[in-house]
C-alpha cells in the first residue's frame, strides 16, 4: 500500500486524511490535518491476556508543546503525565468507539493520538476522535465503524462546526458529538440554558456534518484498509444453556433482595456456588498441569460470562415487564433529601442524597490568587471556578488500593463542573474565586449528577448569586426489538446491563450540561427528544426539592469567607502603591490583615476576613492612590516652609504650593506666622497647571467655613 491521501471541505476549511507514509508498522495509522492542526492516530493490538474477561482497549491522547513552537513549562522540559484536557480527551475518544468492538474480543489494543502540529485556533480533540475512528477502520481489528466527531457551535443564533478558538468565546453552547449513519451514539454538552430543542437542533445539525467525515473515511477504507481478522472468546452455547438452566430461578430469587449490597452478596453466592461446584479453582494441592489450569481457568472465566449474560437477561426481562429492582416505576425518582451548613467552618456545604447515592460538597470562596491556572498547547488562562470530584472506595464498600485521582474521577468533575459553569454570576458582580469538592460517600449509581445538585445547594449555602437553581439526573434505557423502555434515576446495576446513560443538567430554564454513554449502536433525534423530556421532568423535581432546603443564595457570605473590596485606580498610580520593591503595599497588608492584588489595568483587588480589616486597607489604598482634584478640600501636612509660601503634601508622594497670599485671610508678613514643617492644615486645590502642579489656598477655607458659621456666603 502507497501513500494515500483522502480530503474534503469542511465547515471552510480542508479536512485531510492521510496513511501509508508515516508510522506503517503500527496496524494502522493515520495523519489528519484541519487547518494548521494535525494529529497522528495509530492502532496497534497484541494478543490476549490470559484468563483476560474484559475487552483491554487503552486510549492515549498528548499535546506535544512543540506542536506550537512552545517548551513545556517547569523544571523538567519534557511532557509529563498527562494533563487533565489530555484525560478528558482520551475519553472522549474511548467512548464513542467501545462498544463497537464485538463481545468476546479481548486483544490487546492500544489506540495513540499525539498533535504534532497545532495552529492555536482549530482544537485537536475532535480531530483526533476522527483520526481514531480513521485509524480502526483501516486496520485488521474488528471495529464496526467507522464513527466521526465533531464540536458545535452557535453564533447570534447560528450554528457552526468545528469553531475555532475565536469563534468559541461568542458561542452559547459547546457541543461535542460522535456518531456513524445509523445515529448518535456519543454526546457532551455544556451551555448556557439553552432549551431543550435548540440543544436537539445543534445535534441534528452536527450529525448532518459528521457524514461529511465518514464519506472521507469511507474513502480511504476503500483505498487502503485491510482485510478484518479476529477469534472471539465467547462461552458455547452449551455452557450458556446450562447456567440459564440451572440458575435463572436462583438469579431471580436472589434480585429481588433488598439494597444494593445485600442484592449483590445474594447473586454472588448463587453464581459462586455453582463455580465451585462445576470448575473449583485449582490450588496447590490439586497438582495439576500448566495445561490443565489453563483450562479451568477458561471454563471458569466462560461460566462468569454465561452467568453476567443470564444476569443481564433477568434484569432486562424484568425491567420490560415494569419492575425495577428497587420496586419504583420507570419515571420514578428515588427518596430526596437535601441538607446545608453542615460543615461549620466551610464557607458553604451540603449533603444531597438520592437512594443509595450521596454526595457530600463543600463551597471555598478566594481570590484571584486561588484561579486555576491552565497551560497548554494554547495561551494560558485561569478559572475562576472548578470542581473536584472523589469517589473514595467505601462509597461503595470496597477495600482497595488508594491512589491520586482517576480518569473516572477527573471525568466525573468535569461533566459536573460544566453543569454548573453556566450558572455562576459575573466576575464583575461576584469577583470570587470558586471551588468545589464533592466527596461520594455513598453510590449506586449517578453520583456525578448527585455532584451538581450537592454543589448547587453548597453554592447556595455559601451566598454565591448562581443565575439559577441547578440539578443533574441520568437517564436509562432498555431496548429489546420493538420493546423500549425509558428510565429515570437509575440504579448502577441498570446502567451496567442497560442500553445508555444519558445524563441531563439544567435548570427550569434550560439545559447546562449534558453527556452520554452509550452500549448500543446508536440513537436517533425521536429517541433524544423522548430522553430530553423525561429529564426535564425530573429535574424540575429534584429541583423543587432542592428549594425546599435553601430556596435561594443566602444574602450574606460566611463570617469565615474573605470579603472582596474592588478599586479601580490610575494605572500610573499602580509604582507608587507597590512601592520599591513590593514594600508599601506589603506595609498595608501586614498592618490591616488584608491580601491586596494589583491587575496592569487598575484593578486592585482587596481581600480579608472581616470587614474592619478590608476596609481598613481600602482606606489606605485610597490615600496612596486618589486622584488630586480642583475644587476639593484636603487636611495636608506642611512639608517645607519657604520665604514665599509652604509646601503642603495633599495626599501620600504630592504636594502643592500654598502661596504667602493664600495662607491666611490677611496680610501675612512671614510663612511661618502662620504654619511651621509638620503641621496639619486644611487646604483647597485652587488650580492644576499643565505640568500637574497644584496651587493650594487656605484662606479660601477660612472664608468658607467662616460663612457656613454665620450662614453667610463666603466673601459677603
Amino acid at each position: 500500500m502507497g501513500h494515500v491521501v483522502v480530503e474534503r471541505e469542511f465547515g471552510g476549511r480542508q479536512f485531510t486524511i492521510e496513511t501509508g507514509k508515516w508510522a506503517k508498522q503500527a496496524d494502522a495509522s493515520v495523519f489528519a490535518t484541519f487547518g494548521d492542526t494535525s494529529v497522528l492516530a495509530a492502532a496497534v493490538r497484541g494478543e490476549p491476556r490470559e484468563g483476560c474477561d474484559f475487552f483491554p482497549l487503552q486510549v492515549d491522547y498528548r499535546e506535544r508543546t512543540s506542536a506550537m513552537g512552545k517548551f513545556p513549562g517547569g523544571f523538567r522540559k519534557r511532557e509529563g503525565a498527562p494533563s487533565q484536557k489530555e484525560i478528558l480527551t482520551m475519553r472522549m475518544i474511548d467512548r464513542p468507539i467501545r462498544p463497537l468492538f464485538p463481545k468476546g474480543f479481548y486483544d490487546e489494543v492500544v489506540v495513540q493520538c499525539w498533535v504534532e502540529s497545532a495552529d492555536g485556533q482549530n482544537d485537536a480533540d475532535v480531530i483526533a476522535g476522527t483520526a481514531a475512528a480513521a485509524a480502526l477502520a483501516i486496520s485488521s481489528l474488528p471495529f464496526d465503524g467507522p464513527v466521526a466527531t465533531v464540536r458545535v457551535g452557535r453564533i447570534e443564533g447560528q450554528f457552526v462546526v468545528n469553531p475555532t478558538h475565536a469563534q468559541m468565546e461568542y458561542s452559547d453552547i459547546d457541543l461535542v458529538l460522535s456518531g456513524h449513519r445509523d445515529g448518535v451514539n456519543m454526546i457532551e454538552v455544556g451551555s448556557m440554558e439553552l432549551s431543550e430543542q435548540d440543544v436537539l437542533d445543534a445535534i441534528k445539525f452536527g450529525h448532518e456534518q459528521i457524514f461529511i467525515l465518514l464519506d472521507i473515511i469511507d474513502e480511504l477504507v476503500a483505498k487502503a484498509g485491510k482485510e478484518k481478522t479476529f477469534e472471539l472468546d465467547v462461552p458455547s452455547e452449551e455452557v450458556v444453556n446450562a447456567v440459564h438452566n440451572d440458575l435463572i430461578d436462583k438469579v431471580r430469587a436472589a434480585k429481588k433482595t433488598d439494597g444494593k449490597l445485600a442484592r449483590e452478596e445474594a447473586v454472588k453466592a448463587v453464581r459462586d456456588a455453582y463455580l465451585e461446584a462445576n470448575a473449583p479453582e485449582p490450588t496447590a494441592a490439586d497438582n495439576v498441569s500448566y495445561p490443565q489450569y489453563l483450562e479451568t481457568l477458561t471454563k471458569r472465566k466462560h461460566i462468569k460470562e454465561a452467568f453476567s449474560k443470564l444476569e443481564e437477561k433477568v434484569i432486562r426481562e424484568s425491567i420490560l415487564e415494569g419492575t425495577r429492582s428497587d420496586g419504583r416505576g420507570g419515571d420514578d425518582l428515588r427518596q430526596l433529601t437535601g441538607e446545608v451548613g453542615v460543615l461549620r467552618r466551610a464557607h458553604g456545604s451540603a449533603v444531597f442524597t438520592r437512594g443509595e447515592t450521596q454526595s457530600m460538597v463543600s463551597c471555598t470562596l478566594g481570590t484571584g490568587r486561588d484561579e486555576q491556572i491552565v497551560d497548554g498547547l494554547h495561551e494560558e488562562y485561569s478559572q475562576k471556578f472548578y470542581l473536584h470530584y472523589n469517589f473514595p472506595p467505601f462509597c461503595v464498600g470496597e477495600a482497595r488500593r488508594i491512589t491520586g485521582p482517576s480518569r473516572r474521577e477527573i471525568g466525573h468533575g468535569a461533566l459536573a463542573e460544566r453543569s454548573l459553569a453556566g450558572v455562576l454570576p459575573n466576575a464583575e458582580d461576584f469577583p470570587y474565586t470558586v471551588r468545589l469538592v464533592s466527596e461520594i460517600l455513598e453510590s449506586n449509581g449517578s453520583s456525578s449528577m448527585a455532584s451538581i445538585c450537592g454543589g448547587c445547594l453548597a453554592m447556595m449555602d455559601a451566598g454565591v448569586p448562581i443565575k439559577g437553581t441547578t440539578a443533574g439526573i441520568s437517564i436509562g434505557m432498555v431496548k429489546e426489538g420493538d420493546r423500549k423502555v425509558l428510565l429515570t434515576d437509575i440504579l448502577g446495576e441498570e446502567d451496567h446491563f442497560g442500553d445508555m446513560d444519558f445524563k441531563v443538567a439544567g435548570t427550569r430554564k434550560g439545559i447546562t450540561g449534558i453527556q452520554l454513554d452509550l452500549k448500543m449502536r446508536g440513537l436517533d433525534y425521536d429517541l433524544i427528544a423522548e430522553t430530553f423530556e423525561a429529564a426535564k421532568v425530573a429535574r424540575i423535581k429534584i429541583i423543587e426539592a432542592i428549594e425546599s432546603t435553601i430556596p435561594a443564595p443566602r444574602d450574606e457570605i460566611s463570617e469565615y469567607a474573605p470579603r472582596l473590596l474592588t478599586i479601580k485606580i490610575n494605572p500610573e498610580k499602580i509604582g507608587a502603591l507597590i512601592g520599591p520593591g513590593g514594600k508599601v503595599i506589603r506595609g498595608i497588608q501586614d498592618a490591616t490583615g488584608a491580601t491586596i492584588d494589583v491587575e496592569e489595568d487598575g484593578t486592585v483587588t482587596i481581600a480579608a476576613v472581616g470587614g474592619e480589616a478590608a476596609n481598613a486597607a481600602m482606606g489606605e489604598v485610597e490615600k496612596i492612590t486618589q486622584e488630586v482634584k480642583v475644587g476639593k478640600i484636603y487636611e495636608g501636612r506642611v512639608s517645607t516652609v519657604k520665604d514665599f509660601g509652604a509646601f503642603i503634601e495633599v495626599i501620600p508622594g504630592q504636594d502643592g504650593l500654598c502661596h504667602i497670599s493664600e495662607l491666611d485671610d490677611g496680610y501675612v508678613e512671614k510663612v511661618t506666622d502662620i504654619v511651621k514643617v509638620g503641621d496639619t492644615v486644611k487646604v483647597k486645590v485652587i488650580n492644576i497647571d499643565d505640568q500637574g502642579r497644584l496651587k493650594l489656598s487656605r484662606k479660601v477655607v477660612l472664608k468658607e467655613e467662616a460663612g457656613a458659621e454665620t450662614g453667610e456666603p463666603a466673601g459677603a
